[in-house]
Parts: C-alpha cells; sequence; structure tokens
C-alpha cells in the first residue's frame, strides 16, 4: 500500500509506482534492474513505511510506502522493491512500535530514520537536532539518505597501497581544518573539503609522510555540542557508511560521494595511504533525552548497551550519552559490512577505532575475553591487508594497552606519549622508562606475533596540546568551550619555559624550539610506527585549548603562514622522516616478534659514562647504542633533558676505523640540526657534548 502526499491511502496502478515484495539482502538502498531494493532490520517494529521525497528540504513526502507484514518481512528484515528510483532519490524510514523506555522500547512513527546501510546522507537547510528530541518532527528539519550506485566510479585501476607498518609515519589531519583558513592557499570554494585536501598533496609530499589519518569522515551531527557551537572533531556519528557530506564542494550527496574516493585516489597516487578514524563505539544519539535518528527508532534494545534493571537508561562507557552494542550480532555485521564498504568501494586503507576497548564488552558492559566483533574483524579476508589501529581504552575505565586483544592490532601508545613528554619536561625518575619507550614498548608488546612495529609511538594528536602548546603552556585554557573549564584532561605533562602562553623572550623561543625538536625527534627516531599532527611541523597552537573539539574555527585550523615562518622546523621534520625510512632497523620484515628481535640486535644501555646507565630519579639522562639485526648499521642515541650540557662517552664503532656521524644535534642552531646519512659529518674525539635540552643520534654506516 502506498500513501500520498497528504497521508491518504492511494493504490499503485501504474508501473511506475507498483511496488513488489523485493528482497531482504544486501540491507540498504540498492539500485538495479529499472528500480532499486531498500532493506532495513528491525525486530521490534511492528510497521515500517519507506518515505521517498523530491527534495530534502520537503516537509512532506511524494510517496509513502507501507511495507505490509506478510509481503514485505523475512525474519526481522523489512524490504521491498520499487521501480523507477534510482541513484539520488531522498528518502528515510519510518518505524512503528512501542514506546516503552522502561523495557527499552523507542519507537516513534513521527521521527524520520536515516537508513543505517546508507551509502550518503544529505542535510536539509532547516536541519536542526533538537526537533530530534521532540515527538511530530517536521520532515524539512530532519537528515535523510540518498540512493547511491556505489559501481558508477571510475577508479582508473586504484587500489589501496599495502605498505608495510615499518615503513610508515602517519600524519594525523582534520579535513576540513587542514585546508579551510583563508590563508592556506586553496580555492575559496574547495577550502575545507576533500578536494581541498587534494589541493595540498604537495605539501604533504614535502613532509615525507606516507599515510594520512583523517579524524572522522563518516557523517556526523555538527551540531552535537554545547550551546552556540559545533562539533568540529566529528566524533558523532549519523552513519557508519556514509562520507561527510559538509566536506565536500557540492551540496550533492552524490558528488560528494565521488569526491571523498577522488581524494583517496589521488592520495593514492602521491603514494600516502588513507586510514579511517572510526567510531563504533556510540551515535549521535546520546543518551536518553537525545534526538532519534536511526538505530533508536530502528531496535533500541539491540543497537545499544541498556541498564539491566531500567532499560530507560543507557549504559554509558564512552562519555557521551549512549555505548553500541557492538557484540550483538546485527551491530557485528553492520560493524563488518560497514568496514568492508569502506575498503572495497571507497578504497581506504586502514582504520584507527575510537574506544576500541568498547568493542570488547558484552551485552551487559562486562569485558570478554574473547570479543566476537574484534576478532572477526582482524580474521576478515576483506580486511586482510588493511591497517587497524586500537586506541585501547574507553570511557568507562577499561585499559587495555598492550593486551588488546589479537595479533594483528596495532595501539596507539599512550603511555609513550606520557613517559615522553615527561622525560623531555624534566621529570624525576623518568630515566628508567626511556629504553621500552624507544625501543617499541617490549614491556607492552613484547610478546606479540611476527612484527616489532605494534606501538604507535606519538607524543600529541587532536585530543590535548599540540606539540608547541606542550612548552608554551602549564595548565589547559578551555573556557571557550563553554563548559566553566572543566572538560579535558589535567594530566599533559606540559610546562611553559617560564612563559605561560606567547612570549617575545628570544631565550624562551630558543628553549621552546628546542623542546618542540626533542619531542618530535624522539618520535621520529623511536622504533615502532610514528604518528604526528597536523602543523606540528609548523608549531600549529590552540591556545591552551586541550579539547577544541567544539572549536571549528582559527583556534583548531592549520595557520599556514606557520608553515613558512616555521621552515626550518619543516625542513627539520623532513629530514627526521627521511632518516626514519633509511635507518635498517626501521626495516625490520623477519617475521620476529619484538622480543625476538631485540634478543638478535645489539643493545646497549649508557649514562655520560659507557655502560653505566644512571636509574636515580635524580637522572636526566641516556644513551643507547643499537646495532640492528640486519647489521648494516649502528646508532646512538643521546637524550640529555638536563639544564646543562653533559659530556657523554662514545662507544666504539665495531671497526675503529668507521666515525660515528652526526646525524641530528637538536642543540645546533637550522640547518646543522639534522642532515641526511649520506650528507652527516664525523665525529672527532671520544666523548660528544649533548647541549641542554637535546637530543643527539648519531651513526655508523659498517659498509664503509
Amino acid at each position: 500500500m502506498e500513501l500520498d502526499r497528504a497521508g491518504s491511502a492511494t493504490t499503485a496502478t501504474t508501473a511506475t509506482t507498483a511496488t513488489t515484495a523485493g528482497r531482504p539482502h544486501p540491507l540498504g538502498a540498492h539500485p538495479a534492474d529499472g528500480g532499486t531494493n531498500f532493506s532495513v532490520w528491525s525486530r521490534t517494529a511492528s510497521q515500517v513505511d519507506l518515505l521517498l521525497f523530491d527534495d530534502v528540504d520537503d516537509s512532506r513526502p511524494s510517496r509513502a510506502i507501507l511495507l505490509a507484514p506478510q509481503e514485505n518481512r523475512t525474519s526481522s528484515f523489512w524490504h521491498v522493491f520499487v521501480p523507477g528510483v534510482g541513484p539520488g532519490q531522498v528518502y528515510a524510514w519510518r518505524v512503528h512500535g512501542a514506546f516503552d523506555p522502561s523495557a527499552g522500547l523507542r519507537h516513534d512513527p513521527s521521527a524520520l530514520l536515516l537508513d543505517p546501510y546508507g551509502a550518503a546522507v544529505v542535510v536539509p537547510e532547516r536541519y536542526d537536532r533538537g526537533a530530534g528530541c521532540r515527538p511530530g518532527r517536521d520532515p524539512s528539519t530532519a537528515m535523510k539518505s540518498v540512493v547511491a550506485d556505489l559501481a558508477a566510479y571510475d577508479w582508473e585501476g586504484d587500489t589501496p597501497l599495502g605498505r608495510a607498518f615499518s615503513r610508515t609515519v602517519i600524519y594525523e589531519l582534520h579535513v576540513r581544518g587542514f585546508t579551510v583558513h583563508p590563508n592556506s592557499g586553496v580555492e575559496r570554494r574547495l577550502a575545507g573539503t576533500y578536494a581541498g585536501l587534494v589541493a595540498r598533496i604537495p605539501y604533504l609530499l614535502s613532509l615525507g609522510v606516507t599515510a594520512v589519518e583523517l579524524m572522522p569522515v563518516q557523517a556526523f551531527d555538527a551540531q552535537d555540542a554545547p550551546p552556540g557551537l559545533t562539533n568540529y572533531w566529528g566524533y558523532s556519528p549519523v552513519s557508519f557508511f556514509a562520507p561527510h557530506a559538509a566536506y565536500a564542494s557540492t551540496r550533492d550527496p552524490l558528488a560528494a560521494l565521488d569526491e571523498f574516493r577522488t581524494m583517496v585516489k589521488e592520495l593514492h597516487r602521491a603514494g600516502i595511504e588513507v586510514i579511517l578514524d572510526v567510531v563504533f563505539n556510540h551515535t549521535a544519539e546520546a543518551g536518553p533525552g537525545g534526538p532519534t535518528f536511526c538505530w533508536r527508532g530502528l531496535d533500541n534494545r539491540a543497537y545499544y548497551l541498556l541498564d539491566a534493571v531500567d532499560q530507560s537508561r543507557y549504559r554509558d562507557y564512552t562519555g557521551c550519552g549512549n555505548t553500541l552494542n557492538a557484540n550483538h550480532a546485527v551491530v557485528r555485521a553492520m560493524t563488518i559490512d560497514a568496514l568492508h564498504h569502506w575498503v572495497d568501494h571507497m578504497h581506504v586503507d586502514g582504520f584507527r577505532f575510537d574506544l576500541a576497548s568498547i568493542m570488547s564488552r558484552d551485552t551487559d558492559g562486562t569485558p570478554l575475553a574473547n570479543p566476537p566483533v574484534i576478532y572477526q574483524i582482524e580474521s576478515d579476508p576483506v580486511l586482510a591487508g588493511t591497517k587497524l589501529i586500537a586506541e585501547a581504552w574507553d570511557g568507562g575505565g577499561l585499559y587495555q594497552l598492550g593486551s588488546f586483544v589479537g595479533e594483528r592490532w596495532r595501539e596507539w601508545n599512550g603511555q609513550f606519549r606520557d613517559d615522553i613528554r615527561r622525560f623531555v619536561r624534566g621529570d624525576p625518575g623518568t630515566v628508567p622508562l626511556l629504553p621500552n619507550r624507544v625501543l617499541a614498548s617490549p614491556d607492552l608488546f613484547r610478546g606479540r606475533p611476527a612484527e616489532v612495529e605494534h606501538s604507535i609511538n606519538f607524543v600529541a594528536c587532536h585530543d590535548g596540546f599540540t606539540v608547541s602548546d606542550l612548552v608554551s603552556y602549564s595548565r589547559k585554557h578551555n573556557e571557550a568551550n563553554g563548559l566553566h573549564n572543566t572538560d579535558g584532561t589535567d594530566a599533559e605533562y606540559s610546562a611553559n619555559c617560564g612563559v605561560e602562553g606567547p612570549s617575545d623572550d628570544p631565550a624562551v623561543e630558543r628553549l621552546r624550539s628546542r623542546q618542540v625538536r626533542n619531542l618530535l625527534a624522539i618520535t621520529l627516531i623511536s622504533m615502532g610506527v610514528p604518528m604526528i599532527g597536523m602543523g606540528d611541523e609548523a608549531r600549529r597552537t590552540q591556545g591552551g585549548n586541550n579539547n577544541a573539539f567544539c572549536q571549528d574555527n582559527e583556534t583548531s585550523w592549520l595557520d599556514w603562514d606557520l608553515t613558512g615562518r616555521q621552515a626550518d622546523l619543516r625542513r627539520f621534520v623532513r629530514g627526521l622522516v627521511e632518516v626514519r625510512l633509511a635507518l635498517d632497523m626501521t626495516q625490520v620484515r623477519h617475521g620476529l616478534t619484538l622480543e625476538e628481535f631485540l634478543a638478535r640486535s645489539v643493545v646497549e644501555l649508557h649514562g655520560v659514562r659507557l655502560h653505566q646507565p644512571d636509574w636515580s630519579a635524580d637522572s636526566h639522562a641516556l644513551a643507547l647504542t643499537i646495532r640492528s639485526v640486519i647489521g648494516t648499521r649502528m646508532v646512538h642515541a643521546l637524550l640529555n633533558a638536563w639544564e646543562e650540557p653533559l659530556d657523554f662517552e662514545l662507544p666504539p664503532v665495531v671497526s675503529p676505523r668507521l666515525p660515528w656521524r652526526r646525524v641530528v644535534d637538536t642543540g645546533l642552531d637550522a640547518p646543522d640540526d639534522i642532515c641526511s646519512l649520506g650528507s652527516a659529518p664525523a665525529v672527532e674525539g671520544s666523548t660528544y657534548r649533548a647541549a641542554a635540552h637535546s637530543v643527539v643520534l648519531l651513526s655508523a654506516d659498517l659498509r664503509e
């Protein structure tokens, strides 16, 4: 049965309006055979309607198709085939059923629901998040799905790059923030878009990074933010399949789909992989008082973790009001299908899973020893060549760094971040922590099979201070977020070098510049997989805001003037990347565990005197000598966090005639702070003076 625009029953009598039963597989909207098959899952619905719109801003559907349970339902799948409907058709679901929050049921027939498998989402001009929290919503204020033909794109032979982690340097960036600043040099209509990122690929190449990790590009609710502000980061998903349309240079949702794919294709042509920061832990529907966009109105009890006693309450292990029921069979299937979609149809190279530990929780929130969804992701053949990175903790206190289940997963190493920050700051008792951190954290990942690089090393990311703010602020300054500076962590392990915030004191700026180089140098020369944040190579600042999730303004955007003013730092970062990729200890492909690699390599620890590391609380210096299992090069690193220069004894190179060569010395002015392995000058004498607050890397080519 169909309804007309006013909601009255009509009878389909023509080929263009007649519908057939359709089929339950595949889920979503799939055009074929002169029409489109629609399928959605709901176990608790009593009636499901498909609403078709001529335009996203319409207040009424042009057609309303009521799915008859006897004809259009198979098990819990509701499906219909609509002839004459093809790509570009705007649609939504309407689901009838019980509204009994205490029993976990929240069906609302006045709510327009997005297709959870929809490949494109369109947002009306009058979109209103608040309207989604109230019954009787005007359809013109609701987001809607759009039918897309995913086969209608010419990839020109593109495939994911499949680069080894041992050859990977990650650059975390925000698609909009990367080029939206007026001085980005990108054409204004392209600024802040997928196409704008393409225009700035030469900049990424100039840094030498091999992968971009894009902050959330799954469609999200930009209004999920404090009053008057915008959800800038994007950790507020409304779809797990559709790219965020606002990052496209056009309002056409299908053109946005292609613009995203063109971005991926062009990055691949430049040799740069694309890793997506994905959010399979919560949705924008928030808590009990939140809006109904999709999953809540379809089958609340299946999609979310609910309190067992009072199912009107959501278990919140995310800090965002709800938690996805990740190990429910239907949610697990949706997650796998979404990952397949991004690999098969969008050609991405990998995923970073936000709050990944949530995926290890059972339906009652209890951590599972063998969580089905995590094992299914890592054993899935479609995902076999993709990079899998876990943020191995959640907002409920579950911290699984080093114990995240599975074998393929790499992990964001928050311990590396904290320990390196504290050492560089000069905290007492931090020297004993350094060997583990710079040697890929064997205390955490020693037994992981087949690969050395399980640690994703970083000292700064989107969440927290930028690298420049780490050396410019001793406390957070989040007042602009409208939360009375109560948000964001207080444990930044930062130091302002004597002045809080901007300073025109040359001595302060010299120290800050050196400390920035120290933090980046340790990150990029340590074993593991290095990641740097957008603009850290140019000392991007957020003015001390360490939780800029709602700051879609110059607080968060990359100021491209900095890239010119900080040309020496950019050169330093590029040099570090080149040195890293040339060092054989970062090219391990022997199928060894980290423990086996370290056992077969020569690793020696020193203080200022050879073989005498100082593990006391008052120590602020360490030296390490490494000769890798490959055996073509030795490196010797000097780490001095003390406020005075220190003279370090140098070990002999294997052959007495071979010299040590100075590759990195953050105590020297540019351009002498870094040299290529081939042009590094020889070091004379048996000691090396490391300046106060400096990092030195010496190298010896055993083939000379």
